[in-house]
C-alpha cells in the first residue's frame, strides 16, 4: 500500500516483504527472455517484470533500448507511468496483464539505453577536497574553478555496460620512465567509483540551453553508475586534459532506471553553497538535491554508506552547465554524477579515498585487507530513496567481477 498525494494505491501483485519496487517506483528497463522473443522493455513490480509490448502492443516497447519511447517526452513518459499503474492497481484488469508478469530470475537484463553521449561530473565536495588533499597537500583542495561550475568531462560512450558485465583489468602507461621508457602493463590501482547516473529522454536542440529549472522536461530517471578507475594510468595522463584511458576502458550503470516522478519524496535542498552562483546555475526556487543512500560492498561486504544528498552539485545544474554553450543532447544519453562521497571516512565513494590512495589499507569484514582491487573481486553498488508515504524505493544494482588483464 502506497499514499500518492490523497489516494492510497494497493496493487494486486504479490509483492515480497521489504521490496524497493513496489506500485510507487515502476522503473524501466530492457530484458530478454522470459519465453519471449526478442529485445522487450519492462516495468519491474516486486521480483517480476511486467512485459509492456506484450500488454500494449506498440513496437516502440519492443526495441533494444528505451531511447525510441524515451524522446517522445514527460507527456508520454507521464501516460505509461498512469496507464501501468492503473492496470497494477485495478483488478478488473488482472486477468489481461497478470500472464505478462514475469519472474525476474528468467529474464536477462540489458543496458537500458543506447548511450549516444557519456558525461562524468566531479560534484561532491568531499570527494574533491580529499582528492585535493592527497594529491596538493599545501596548496586548497579544491581548485579554483570548483565552487563556480559543476567540473565534467566527456567519457566513452561505446564502453558504458549493464551490470553484471565483468571488468578486465586494463593495461597502460603506468608512470613516468624509470630508465628510457615509461613502464606498462595491468594497472595495479584499479578503482571503484560510486555514482549516480540521470538518463535524458527529451533532446535539447544544438544552441538551446536547457535552464535548471527544467530538469524533468529533458531528464526521465535516474540510475546507479560505477565509473571503474585506474588511478595509476590516471595519475601519469591526466595532465593537461584529463581522464583517457585510466577512466575510457568500462564504465558500468544499473538495468532499471528509477523515473524523476518516482522520486519527489527524495528532493531535498542541497548542501549551502558557499560562493555566488552565475545566474544560468542559480536554483534557490526549486532545486534538485535527492535524498538516496548507496552502499558499496566488495565481494559482498560493505565498505562504505555514501550519502548523494550532500551532493554540491546537482543534476539540473549539471545539465544547465553540460548545455550553456549549446550543446545538444540526445535521447539516451548518460551523465553522471561522479564519486559520491560524504564527510566521513565510512561514507567515501571510492578506494583512492578510502585507502589514502593505497598508503592504508582498508580490512574488510572478513579480514583481507585491499589497497585497491584485485582480480576476482565483486564491486556491487545499491542504493535507496524514501518514495511515497512511508514507501522505500529501491535502485536495484550496479556490480562487476574483476577479470586478469588480457595479453
Amino acid at each position: 500500500m502506497v499514499l500518492v498525494g490523497a489516494r492510497t494505491l494497493v496493487t494486486w501483485v504479490d509483492l515480497p516483504e521489504g521490496t524497493g519496487f513496489g506500485i510507487g517506483n515502476l522503473p524501466l528497463g530492457v530484458f530478454l527472455g522470459g519465453g519471449r522473443p526478442g529485445f522487450r522493455h519492462g516495468v519491474r513490480i516486486g521480483d517480476r517484470v511486467l512485459d509492456l509490448f506484450a500488454v500494449t502492443g506498440l513496437p516502440v516497447h519492443a526495441t533494444g533500448t528505451l531511447d525510441p519511447f524515451l524522446v517522445a517526452g514527460p507527456g508520454a513518459w507521464r501516460t505509461l507511468r498512469e496507464q501501468v499503474t492503473e492496470w497494477l492497481t485495478g483488478v478488473r484488469h488482472r486477468a489481461r496483464v497478470e500472464p505478462h508478469l514475469l519472474p525476474i530470475d528468467e529474464v536477462r537484463m540489458c543496458r537500458p539505453i543506447g548511450v549516444p553521449n557519456y558525461v562524468d561530473f566531479y560534484s561532491s565536495k568531499a570527494h574533491a577536497q580529499n582528492v585535493g588533499r592527497l594529491f596538493r597537500p599545501d596548496a586548497d583542495p579544491l581548485p579554483p574553478n570548483w565552487r563556480h561550475l559543476p567540473i565534467g568531462y566527456h567519457g566513452r560512450a561505446g564502453t558504458v555496460v549493464v551490470s553484471g558485465t565483468p571488468v578486465v583489468r586494463p593495461c597502460g602507461q603506468l608512470g613516468p620512465p624509470t630508465g628510457g621508457l615509461p613502464p606498462f602493463g595491468p594497472t595495479a590501482r584499479l578503482d571503484l567509483e560510486a555514482e549516480v547516473g540521470f538518463v535524458v529522454g527529451a533532446p535539447s536542440e544544438p544552441g538551446e540551453r536547457v535552464p535548471v529549472a527544467d530538469l524533468a522536461e529533458h531528464v526521465f530517471g535516474a540510475c546507479l553508475v560505477n565509473d571503474w578507475s585506474a588511478r595509476d594510468l590516471q595519475a601519469w595522463e591526466y595532465q593537461p586534459l584529463g581522464p583517457f584511458l585510466g577512466k575510457s576502458f568500462q564504465t558500468s550503470m544499473s538495468p532499471w532506471v528509477v523515473p524523476l516522478a518516482a522520486l519527489g519524496a527524495a528532493r531535498v535542498p542541497p548542501p549551502a553553497r558557499d560562493t555566488e552562483l552565475l545566474p544560468y546555475l542559480r536554483d534557490d526556487g526549486d532545486p534538485w538535491g535527492l535524498d538516496l543512500a548507496l552502499e558499496v560492498r566488495i565481494n559482498g561486504q560493505l565498505v562504505s554508506r555514501p550519502p548523494f544528498r550532500d551532493m554540491y552539485w546537482t543534476p539540473a545544474q549539471q545539465l544547465a552547465h553540460l548545455t550553456v554553450n549549446g550543446a545538444s543532447t540526445l535521447p539516451g544519453e548518460l551523465f553522471a554524477s561522479g564519486t559520491v562521497s560524504g564527510t566521513s571516512p565510512e561514507e567515501w565513494g571510492s578506494l583512492l579515498e578510502l585507502t589514502a590512495n593505497g598508503t592504508r589499507p582498508l580490512t574488510l569484514a572478513d579480514g583481507s585487507t585491499r589497497t585497491f582491487l584485485e582480480d576476482g573481486d565483486t564491486v556491487s553498488i545499491t542504493a535507496t530513496a524514501p518514495g511515497p508515504g512511508d514507501s522505500s524505493l529501491g535502485f536495484g544494482e550496479v556490480s562487476g567481477q574483476v577479470l586478469p588483464a588480457r595479453a
